[in-house]
């Protein structure tokens, strides 16, 4: 696997921080680089990873409370998070518990798309318990001297960029750019939609009073 960039800041927020939200678009290599850097990340914690679209992950929330609270002393990697908008708010009583038990930090890595709802509700619900970092594709610092053209024809992506071949480099270059054009722009637009349909409270005037004598 390449070396990120982003690791040593990845390290440095995971140590400071009870909870990060690692950021990105889908296939950027966010839960390879969770997975393979949890251990040394998490400074010898225990480290339980849930996958939000698995059906089995899921389910053990059902009861996320109780679920999560007994996962003290281990960091949990939750994947796909935006899968749970919910969460959040119970995160937040986790954390303090833990926070109140002297457990200072890397409670949670959180994994998901750099959406606007998600980035809003970790902000809101986490405020001074998260960092926030975005994994973006491979850039030029970090693949070999020799493969700079390669990186520039094939892009970023890992899945398109370590293809075996430039026919299926491209094969998954159009797949991808299909289901973000059929299923990420109109989700988009319906958020926009959404958001320009509530309600806005009109400011209220008033006449300014006259000096009083």
């Amino acid at each position: 696997m390449l070396r990120r960039s982003l690791t040593p800041l990845l390290r440095d927020r995971l140590a400071t921080f009870p909870a990060v939200a690692l950021l990105g678009p889908r296939q950027v290599g966010k839960t390879t680089l969770a997975r393979s850097l949890a251990s040394d990340l998490a400074d010898g914690k225990e480290v339980l990873y849930l996958d939000l679209e698995n059906p089995a992950d899921l389910a053990k929330l059902e009861d996320a409370p109780g679920y999560l609270h007994s996962q003290h002393g281990r960091l949990v990697i939750l994947d796909e998070v935006h899968r749970a908008p919910g969460l959040f708010g119970t995160l937040r009583g986790v954390i303090d518990e833990r926070l109140r038990a002297g457990e200072r930090a890397a409670h949670f890595l959180l994994l998901g798309s750099a959406s606007i709802d998600l980035m809003r509700q970790s902000s809101e619900s986490l405020a001074g318990r998260i960092a926030h970092l975005e994994l973006a594709p491979f850039d030029v610092l970090e693949v070999a001297a020799g493969e700079s053209r390669a990186l520039w024809v094939r892009g970023g992506f890992p899945p398109a960029f370590l293809a075996d071949s430039e026919a299926a480099s491209v094969a998954w270059r159009a797949g991808f750019l299909a289901t973000y054009l059929e299923r990420d722009i109109p989700q988009l637009a319906r958020i926009i939609h959404e958001r320009r349909s509530e309600p806005v409270e009109a400011p209220v005037w008033r006449a300014p009073q006259g000096r009083r004598r």
